[in-house]
C-alpha cells in the first residue's frame, strides 16, 4: 500500500541479540562455546582471525618434504624477522601460517616472556604440546604450606570432578601410574614406551628409590568413545605431524572437538576478522551488556 516502507526487518535487534558474547575461539573460548550452548544459551563467538576449517585448514598436514619450500626448514629472513617466535622452537617450514609473525603482536618484554600466538579460528588449541597432567593436592596447599603469596581458595578435591568432566570429553591417553603429584585420570590407553625409555626407566627406579620415569598424559586418541564419534574424532595415526594439524581429529583442539560440539545445539554464531575494540559496560546495570568491534580487514 501507499506509504508502506518495504524490507524493513522489525525483528533485526532481537535477531542479534545473544545471551553470552565469547571472545576468542582458543582453547578457553572453544570450551566457552561449548560449555554455554549446551545449557541453553545463544551464544556469538567472535575471532579476530581467519577462518581455520577443520581438515581443509591444514594444508600441509600430509605434505611431504620435498612439498615445500626449503623442504620445511625455515629462510634465514624469516628467522631473522621472528627471533620470538623461532626461539620457540614450535615453529617450522610447514606451520608458518599457524603462526602470527612477532611484527603482528609486538611487546616489551621486561622479563624474558616468549608470547606466541595464532589469529585464526582456534588459536593455540592447534599448536599445543597436548600434555594434561594433572595438578595434585600439593599444588594446590604449596603457598599456604611455604607462606608465599597466596593460599588457593581451592583444593585438589574440589576440582578432581571437573578434571574428570574435561578428560572424558578431551580423550586424555595415560597410565595410572599411582603418584600423588600427577594423580590419575579418566584415561585412555596409554602410548607404549619403546623399549630404551623401559630400560631407562627400569635403571632410574632401581637406582633412584622415589623417582619415576612415566609416559606422558597426552590428549591424543588412543581409542574413540562415543562422544568422541559423535563429534567424528577418530584414533591416533601416531604419525608424529601434530603440528600441521591433524585430519583425523584425534588431536583435541577447538575444531576438532568444542567448535562442533556447540555448532550441534544449533545456538552458536561464529563470526572471524573481527577484533574486540572494547567492551560495553552498562553503569544502571552493573554488567557488560556488549562490545564495540573493528573488521580485521576493513579496518571500519
Amino acid at each position: 500500500m501507499p506509504g508502506d516502507i518495504p524490507n524493513i526487518n522489525n525483528k533485526a535487534v532481537q535477531q542479534n541479540m545473544y545471551d553470552a558474547i565469547v571472545i576468542g575461539t582458543g582453547m578457553s573460548g572453544g570450551w566457552a562455546m561449548k560449555e554455554l550452548t549446551e545449557q541453553g544459551l545463544t551464544v556469538l563467538a567472535l575471532e579476530r582471525g581467519r577462518n581455520l576449517e577443520h581438515i581443509k585448514g591444514y594444508d600441509t598436514a600430509s605434505s611431504n618434504r620435498w612439498d615445500v619450500p626449503h623442504r620445511g626448514n625455515l629462510p634465514l629472513r624469516f628467522i631473522n624477522d621472528n627471533p620470538i617466535l623461532v626461539r620457540s622452537g614450535v615453529v617450522d617450514g610447514f606451520t608458518t601460517k599457524m603462526f602470527s609473525p612477532d611484527k603482528e603482536h609486538p611487546y616489551i618484554q621486561d622479563k624474558p616472556f616468549d608470547w606466541i600466538k595464532g589469529y585464526h579460528v582456534g588459536g593455540r588449541s592447534l599448536m599445543w604440546g597436548r600434555w594434561t597432567q594433572r595438578w595434585g593436592e600439593a599444588d594446590f596447599e604449596a603457598n599456604a604450606k611455604e607462606g608465599i603469596d597466596t593460599d588457593w581458595p581451592i583444593r585438589y578435591k574440589d576440582i578432581a570432578p571437573w578434571y574428570s568432566y574435561v578428560e572424558k570429553f578431551v580423550g586424555i591417553a595415560g597410565n595410572k601410574d599411582g603418584l600423588a603429584q600427577v594423580p590419575d585420570g579418566e584415561f585412555l590407553p596409554p602410548f607404549d614406551m619403546t623399549g630404551f625409555e623401559k630400560l631407562v626407566k627400569q635403571k632410574i627406579e632401581e637406582n633412584f628409590p622415589g623417582r619415576n620415569l612415566i609416559i606422558s598424559r597426552t590428549a591424543n586418541l588412543t581409542a574413540q568413545n562415543e562422544i568422541h564419534k559423535a563429534l567424528g574424532r577418530g584414533k591416533c595415526q601416531a604419525r608424529d605431524l601434530c603440528s600441521r594439524g591433524c585430519p583425523y581429529g584425534a588431536y583435541f583442539s577447538t575444531q576438532s572437538a568444542t567448535l562442533p560440539a556447540a555448532q550441534k545445539t544449533g545456538r552458536l554464531t561464529l563470526q572471524t576478522d573481527t577484533v574486540v575494540h572494547s567492551i560495553i559496560y552498562d553503569e544502571a546495570k552493573q554488567k557488560a551488556t556488549g562490545v564495540r568491534v573493528i573488521d580485521a580487514n576493513t579496518k571500519n
